[in-house]
């Protein structure tokens, strides 16, 4: 009656479920759940009242051991915190500037230092590591958390370079020769229509270091120094007797406050966006 031929219809809801259980679906599902199952398994054992992989029933026992009879855990968390926080922003002021002097001016040796500038990122951990070490040693430099800090800042560097340098690709020169006309110097340029225009690929490098400074271990364990222990050393240092499921109690924790931290940054990521 209308001009639709009924067989058409039922041959386009056919190929329709036939693309729901395509191939590359199932790839899909399987690779997330690949990635999700041992989180999966981490928090629920966080819940077990055994101290090994039989379930006996559901307790909080490793929350409260986390809380008040872990004073060495949270030591390191203590130092992992303040190496991820200072390393990650001294990184992101760095990494910024140093994207936006290399997109905008002209000086020699430009393309040797960009090339440079990417060998932490790609160089094996262990050679960094190495290197930091030998590094440290020949100037008299003690191990400890400042040697920490250098490291982590300068495995750091190239990830907020390459993202806000990613950011200015996109960037539109015209707003800047209309803040000149309008009188502004190159400071104010800088600040006021520069950094909020990049600001997402700013906190994307940020959050980046942060994640890459908490996890490292490769490197941390050649710099570190009495009294200086991350949390991934503590870990490890555990291994020999047994990992406690204290650990899995303090990894939900993180993962809950890794997601909080995300989705608050994302609420502000797309304010700047839809503010600018």
């Amino acid at each position: 009656m209308n001009g639709r031929n009924p067989e058409n219809g039922r041959k386009q809801v056919m190929f329709h479920d036939h693309r729901t259980f395509s191939f590359s679906n199932i790839v899909m599902v399987l690779v997330v759940v690949f990635l999700f199952l041992p989180l999966f398994v981490v928090v629920l054992y966080s819940f077990n009242s055994s101290k090994g992989m039989t379930w006996d029933h559901a307790s909080l026992v490793w929350y409260e051991k986390l809380i008040f009879d872990s004073p060495s855990l949270w030591m390191a968390f203590k130092n992992s915190l303040i190496i991820a926080l200072t390393s990650s922003a001294t990184a992101t002021v760095l990494g910024t500037l140093a994207a936006i002097g290399i997109k905008w001016y002209r000086f020699p040796g430009k393309s040797y230092i960009t090339t440079v500038s990417y060998l932490p990122m790609v160089l094996p951990e262990v050679i960094i590591g190495i290197s930091m070490l030998i590094f440290f040693s020949a100037v008299k430099i003690q191990l400890g958390m400042f040697t920490i800090f250098v490291a982590h800042t300068t495995f750091n560097l190239p990830f907020v370079f390459l993202l806000v340098s990613a950011r200015l690709d996109e960037f539109d020169y015209s707003t800047i020769e209309a803040a000149r006309d309008l009188g502004a110097n190159e400071r104010q340029t800088l600040l006021r229509v520069i950094i909020p225009s990049i600001m997402p690929g700013v906190l994307s490098g940020f959050l980046m270091s942060i994640t890459m400074s908490l996890e490292d271990f490769v490197i941390t364990f050649f710099v570190s120094g009495p009294g200086s222990g991350t949390l991934p050393l503590y870990v490890y240092s555990m291994i020999r007797y047994g990992v406690s499921p204290v650990i899995n109690a303090l990894s939900f924790v993180m993962i809950l406050g890794t997601m909080l931290i995300a989705w608050v940054f994302r609420r502000f990521l797309k304010t700047i966006a839809a503010n600018s």
